[in-house]
């Protein structure tokens, strides 16, 4: 089949890189423009853009796809298929009725649970116990077109959304190979979404980043593998941000009485009491520095009593 692949994060790198391995044709590939990044605010091509270059395959960076320019070029391609993971851009019905069997997505989440923007992110935040990829049909509206073929995957008690990230990439790619194999023998049963059961994952906000103490141990345990690696948990000691990267929950008996943010050090640990239960603080990193393990920070710092917050 001649495909195009759409695509632009690391996350689709998989999923391009198998297509290419393939015996099938990647005759195209659209990334988002190159963006300013580092220090430097230098122009950044994208993982995608990189690895197709390398591969030699012609790459196509448009603002929008929506011109009658775009619309020309993506249709002299004569492609058969089109994938598409974590483009970034919303397609025109135009341009998904282009390729002859339409255009196929890699959505990180079991659908119709979790579509949207960071749907990574908020299983891990909810203590979902399972998640995974979906293959599907694309269709004008966000994320509810026929389901082709799912990969689960258990969450792990250790799984941070960075971990989770880079294993529900692999696992996209692998449910990209099986969907299109299914294709060609034409062998495809799709399933429809049931609208009953969706949930939206809402785009993740700077905002969200800050700790508070009064939900309970279990709640920011989440939040906290949630929002690594970014934005990062953080909470506010002696009026500095301290970012968290990992913390678990543990029983203090010794400190029961303390109030949400107070912090209590037990045999060189950092517990710090919530609305319910205790985290311990297990990775940190202080303004300007780099992450560390608090033991390492509790050696150059008293914080017994102290209040984060």
């Amino acid at each position: 089949m001649k495909i195009i692949f759409a695509g632009t994060p690391e996350f689709a790198v998989p999923s391009l890189q198998i297509l290419l391995d393939s015996e099938h044709e990647v005759c195209a590939v659209y990334t988002q423009p190159d963006r300013p990044a580092g220090r430097g605010r230098k122009l950044q091509a994208s993982p995608v853009k990189e690895l197709a270059l390398s591969e030699g395959i012609p790459v196509f960076q448009p603002l929008t796809l929506r011109t009658d320019e775009d619309f020309q070029q993506i249709s002299s391609f004569d492609a058969d298929l089109m994938v598409v993971v974590a483009y970034g851009m919303i397609l025109t019905q135009a341009v998904l009725d282009v390729p002859k069997l339409g255009c196929l997505n890699v959505h990180a989440s079991l659908l119709p649970r979790w579509r949207g923007a960071a749907p990574i992110q908020r299983s891990l935040m909810a203590g979902d116990e399972k998640t995974g990829v979906t293959i599907m049909r694309i269709v004008r509206k966000l994320d509810a077109g026929d389901m082709l073929h799912k990969e689960e995957y258990v969450i792990d008690s250790l799984d941070t959304a960075s971990v989770l990230h880079d294993k529900l990439s692999v696992l996209g790619a692998t449910g990209l190979s099986k969907v299109l194999a299914k294709l060609e023998a034409e062998d495809i049963h799709p399933e429809s979404q049931d609208e009953t059961l969706v949930t939206y994952a809402e785009k993740l906000e700077k905002s969200e980043a800050f700790i508070d103490w009064t939900q309970t141990a279990s709640e920011l345990e989440l939040k906290i593998r949630g929002l690594n690696s970014w934005p990062v948990a953080q909470t506010l000691y002696q009026g500095n941000v301290l970012r968290i990267w990992a913390a678990e929950v543990v029983d203090d008996v010794s400190s029961a009485a303390l109030v949400p943010g107070f912090v209590s050090c037990v045999d060189k640990h950092l517990n710090v009491a919530t609305g319910s239960g205790f985290l311990r603080l297990l990775e940190i990193q202080l303004p300007g520095g780099k992450r560390m393990p608090v033991k390492a920070f509790l050696s150059a710092h008293d914080v017994n009593e102290v209040k984060l917050g």
